[in-house]
């Protein structure tokens, strides 16, 4: 019988181990939130450094080629650079409302039914608001109402 390998689970910033959770321990408490917003700090000051490297990118880069296709790569290449860094602009004020619901304790809680979301499913996508079955009612609606 083959012995099944359990993969380790992984955050969305290096360095930050999954937080262990311990036997008894009250979901929620301080030592998981301040996990939880070492994880949301961090990530949100990483998307902030890449900001400030498209910037200067964007400045030491630009050029006025004479060639006209030259011209349009590099156009298109800062297009898709600013396209990335208005996502992570919109993904900074989630994180930061993530946090805001830290300090006022309703974090790892759904928005919609109250329930717990979990430790995995927050290590997964620390910005979750809704627990798994909110969430895919939510898609579902979604759904719906683009067909």
């Amino acid at each position: 019988m083959a012995v099944k390998e359990r993969r380790k689970p992984t955050t969305v910033i290096d360095g930050i181990e999954p937080y262990q959770v311990r036997p008894g321990e009250e979901y929620m408490n301080e030592n998981q939130r301040e996990h939880f917003r070492k994880i949301l700090t961090t990530w949100r000051n990483q998307l902030r450094e890449e900001v400030d490297n498209t910037v200067g990118h964007m400045k030491n880069e630009a050029a006025n080629f004479p060639d006209d296709v030259d011209r349009a790569s590099q156009e298109e290449e800062f297009a898709l650079e600013l396209r990335t860094r208005d996502r992570e602009r919109k993904l900074i004020r989630k994180i930061e409302k993530t946090l805001a619901r830290i300090d006022t304790d309703d974090f790892g809680y759904c928005e919609n039914c109250g329930s717990e979301i979990g430790i995995r499913r927050l290590e997964a996508r620390p910005t979750a608001d809704l627990c798994v079955d909110c969430k895919e009612l939510d898609e579902i609606k979604e759904k719906q109402r683009s067909e």
